[in-house]
């Protein structure tokens, strides 16, 4: 098709006529590439999907918070407390791929949390949306529990929840070192070859000579289904936030990993609120910690007769 440039229109019966307008065809906008995963991503998403599915069957990956099935007594949370948040699962040096716990102070956030996503272009915009509304509430009940301030952060985040598939993952290094230039390459090294049995990690970062935590990184595959991405979003935030270890005593609990919980329970919460009341000081050691967590925990289960009755999931 012809299209006209500047050419001038003759009289026309003495009256001189503008030129006409350009009528152009419609110009489609251009469309995003689409995200093609890798052979290896692809057999990832299955493998996972495939564990979700066995769980569920096997009535694992509750979502209920604990029920009448799981008592706790003030004594058991203390216990569990100094194991979970006395305790490193993986210590610097040491592989991601066998635990090797070692006794550290207690370590906790000293400032505001504001908790960001970066969803690589492996998720897809239906689970983008669901995966942010995801972490918008689970931010707000983390704050309601330890009365610290945690919210989500579209901008200027300081604990960023990488959600990437296998691809993604192991290209990671500049993004986060862009997002903490002091982060050192061992960690990279960690994220970026992480073994297919580590669903999903967590590094939390404090200045040296400090037990306050002031960045974090959880890593999230995008291979998981939903269910095992939320179980994974809430198991490593909540460790993000100063619970770093497992413990097979600890039911109902995500710290424990029998799976047999899915998402954070009413134990869990109360090791939260222990773990940011201000009678507990960072860098605390085991032996001066266990009476003032027994101290605590007595108090907040001094007036329940029902411990299903402690807050639940969201």
């Amino acid at each position: 098709m012809a299209l006209a440039t500047s050419a001038c229109l003759g009289p026309v019966d003495g009256v001189t006529q503008s030129p006409r307008p350009v009528v152009r065809p419609d110009i489609p906008a251009p469309q995003p590439a689409v995200y093609v995963p890798s052979d290896r991503s692809q057999t990832l998403r299955r493998f996972y999907t495939r564990m979700e599915n066995d769980l569920q069957i096997r009535g694992l990956m509750r979502t209920d918070g604990g029920g009448i099935d799981t008592p706790y007594t003030d004594r058991m949370v203390t216990d569990n407390f100094l194991e979970i948040a006395l305790f490193d699962e993986h210590p610097a040096g040491t592989s991601l791929s066998q635990a090797s716990p070692e006794p550290i102070g207690l370590r906790r956030w000293g400032g505001p949390v504001r908790i960001g996503l970066i969803q690589g272009d492996s998720v897809s915009p239906q689970d983008a949306a669901w995966q942010k509304s995801q972490a918008r509430r689970y931010a707000a009940r983390l704050g309601r529990v330890t009365n610290h301030p945690i919210t989500y952060a579209d901008r200027n985040a300081n604990f960023h929840v990488l959600v990437l598939d296998d691809d993604e993952r192991r290209q990671a290094g500049p993004l986060m070192r862009e997002l903490l230039p002091r982060i050192d390459t061992e960690t990279v090294t960690r994220i970026e070859t992480m073994p297919r049995n580590v669903q999903c990690l967590v590094v939390a970062f404090f200045e040296p000579g400090a037990d306050d935590y002031t960045a974090a990184f959880a890593v999230l595959r995008s291979e998981h289904p939903r269910e095992s991405w939320r179980s994974c979003l809430h198991e490593e935030v909540a460790q993000g936030l100063g619970l770093p270890n497992d413990s097979d005593f600890a039911r109902p609990s995500i710290f424990n990993e029998d799976e047999e919980f899915a998402l954070l329970t009413s134990h869990d919460e109360v090791l939260l609120q222990i773990l940011y009341d201000p009678r507990l000081r960072p860098g605390i050691m085991a032996d001066e910690a266990r009476p003032i967590v027994a101290r605590i925990a007595a108090e907040k289960l001094n007036n329940v007769t029902d411990i299903s009755a402690l807050p639940g999931s969201i």
